[in-house]
């Protein structure tokens, strides 16, 4: 998806601050909001976390960029349920009216018929998958060259790195596609590379001397370089 989230390599938003001593969570409601996260996806697995990262990407970019993380969180939260049936709209409203003024849905129950639509997900850094459809079409050292390509939907395909040119430094093993796995259309696994590209190539003469970037990607973003 081709949206404000997507920040890699845009201008005009300032330095990364750094806070010394940073909590884990400035405010409870952000503990809560994590906790929640963890018992509707990885406990019940009601969507995955391809389906959790798209939510975010549904916000409006003026709310994106006014939200904090977990603000964002939340509202993938709620986008996830909705689309399921696990809770309304009506509730969402008569909750955020009288805060505390009960559970909205018993996701217990609700858990048992959408489990099978989203079943644990083993992203690029986890274990591989145990079937891959067809062999992995680059070897470690090989150029390559990222997709100039436009998807309407989730990718983890960044911009900035479309069209530009890296080599393979390694081979990750079959790994879920989030471009199918977040619109519920299947898990089709594909092989997944560390590609390594050099900051000129990425950045032109504003890179830094000898900077470096690895980014994981899957076969279907790339194409011979």
């Amino acid at each position: 998806m081709n949206g404000i989230h997507d920040l890699g390599g845009m201008h005009g938003f300032g330095p990364v601050e750094r806070e010394e001593n940073e909590p884990c969570f400035h405010e409870a409601w952000e503990g809560a909001v994590f906790a929640l996260t963890q018992i509707v996806r990885n406990t019940h697995h009601l969507f995955n976390v391809d389906e959790f990262r798209r939510g975010i990407e549904t916000m409006d970019p003026a709310d994106y960029l006014a939200a904090s993380y977990y603000e964002r969180w939340l509202r993938s939260i709620e986008v996830n349920l909705l689309e399921k049936g696990i809770i309304t709209e009506a509730e969402l409203d008569r909750l955020a009216a009288a805060p505390g003024a009960g559970p909205v849905a018993d996701v217990t129950k609700s858990a048992a018929s959408v489990t099978t639509l989203a079943p644990p997900i083993v992203g690029p850094i986890g274990e591989p998958e145990a079937d891959l459809p067809s062999p992995a079409r680059f070897a470690v050292g090989d150029r390559v060259v990222a997709r100039n390509v436009h998807p309407s939907g989730h990718t983890r395909l960044p911009r900035y790195i479309r069209g530009k040119r890296g080599i393979v430094d390694r081979a990750r093993g079959a790994q879920v596609f989030p471009d199918t796995n977040a619109h519920g259309l299947g898990r089709h696994p594909q092989t997944v590379y560390s590609v390594r590209f050099t900051g000129r190539e990425l950045w032109g003469d504003s890179s830094e001397n000898r900077e470096t970037l690895f980014i994981d990607l899957w076969d279907s973003y790339l194409e011979p370089g």
